[in-house]
Formats: structure tokens, C-alpha cells, sequence
């Protein structure tokens, strides 16, 4: 069984088995990926553990896949292009929402993870999935995921070290809303004029 980073009731991350499977497209004769086979979601959906489907699988067979399995063991991963929106007023029928980094340089993850946190209100788990790096987890945990599928092929325990390496953090963001020069001068909602 794989291994994820997860940030416990404290905030401190700790690495535990990952019970979640992640439904992905098939890749074609290009190596191009496209949607998922209705074969292969009947497949996952008829299975009795927890299984990530892609957000195009959950719109399209969102009924059937109430029906015949538990929320809690139900999820949803987003792509880069996908809308986070399209999941509002449905989080509390999904056990886990996780968002797809399909390379380390595409940044468009973070923006959705901070509106499911902040517009949609999500308190659910909320995963990093795809080419998760060290380098990347301390801006993901900001910006509001909460556990870290790492890539295959990295350390997961070096990776660990990656919520360490910064110790002030200048921006405001979910995990610390107020900007340092705000903390440092004890602002809480002063707006300073010029």
C-alpha cells in the first residue's frame, strides 16, 4: 500500500497508508489522456473500498455512484482546467476532494484548493495528487490542502522536511491571515494610510 503525508488535528504532518484508489484515464497510443471508460467507473463503483473518481466520471454518473456507494468512501479528483465550482452544494457527499498537479510547474491546483477552502466553504480533506513534491508542500498546506499524495518516485520521508524549511511566512493566507508586517506591528484590521 502507498504511503501520504497528512496533517494531523494539530497541523503537525505525519505519513500514513493511503486507502484511496485514483481513478485515472487511460493513456492512448500518444500517451495522451482522455475521460475514463463507463466500463472501468462500474468497475470502481462496484468495488467495496474508497475510490477517487475524476470530476467528468462524477458529473456523469453522479447518481448511480450515491447509490450504490457510501459518501465516505467516495471522492472526487480535479484536474488543472477543472472548475472547482461545479462541486458546490455536493461536498458533503464526497469523503475526500483531491486536485491533480499533472506537472510541478503548473500552479493552477493551489488557486482551486483555495476557493474550495475559502468560496465553497470545504472543511473535508482536500489532497494534493500528481507531481507533489517537497518543495511544493509548505505553499499547498497555505493555500489549504491537508494531505500529500507525494510522487512515486521521491522520499516520502524527506518530503516531510518540506514543512520545515520556512519559518516566517510574509503573506497572509488560510493558514495565517494576516500578513507579517500586520502581525509585527500587532494590526489586526487597521488599513494603513498613505
Amino acid at each position: 500500500m502507498t504511503k501520504i503525508i497528512t496533517l494531523q488535528q494539530d497541523k503537525r504532518p505525519v505519513i500514513v497508508e493511503d486507502s484511496w484508489l485514483v481513478l485515472r484515464p487511460e493513456l492512448d497510443d500518444n500517451n495522451q489522456s482522455g475521460h475514463v471508460s463507463h466500463d472501468a467507473i462500474a468497475a470502481a463503483a462496484a468495488q467495496s473500498g474508497k475510490v477517487l473518481f475524476p470530476l467528468h466520471a462524477w458529473e456523469a454518473h453522479r447518481d448511480g455512484l450515491l447509490a450504490q456507494r457510501k459518501p465516505e468512501d467516495t471522492g472526487v479528483w480535479l484536474a488543472p482546467d477543472d472548475d472547482p465550482l461545479a462541486l458546490e452544494g455536493q461536498l458533503d457527499r464526497l469523503g475526500l476532494v483531491a486536485i491533480d498537479f499533472p506537472v510541478f510547474r503548473d500552479g493552477r491546483g493551489y488557486s482551486s484548493a483555495y476557493l474550495l477552502r475559502t468560496r465553497l466553504k470545504y472543511q473535508g480533506e482536500l489532497r494534493a495528487i500528481g507531481d507533489v513534491l517537497r518543495d511544493q508542500l509548505n505553499a499547498m498546506r497555505r493555500c489549504g490542502f491537508d494531505s500529500f499524495a507525494v510522487r512515486a518516485d521521491k522520499n516520502i520521508e524527506d518530503a516531510l522536511n518540506g514543512f520545515s524549511e520556512l519559518t516566517v511566512q510574509y503573506q497572509g493566507t488560510l493558514d495565517e491571515p494576516l500578513p507579517l508586517f500586520r502581525r509585527a506591528r500587532g494590526i489586526a484590521g487597521v488599513q494603513e494610510h498613505a
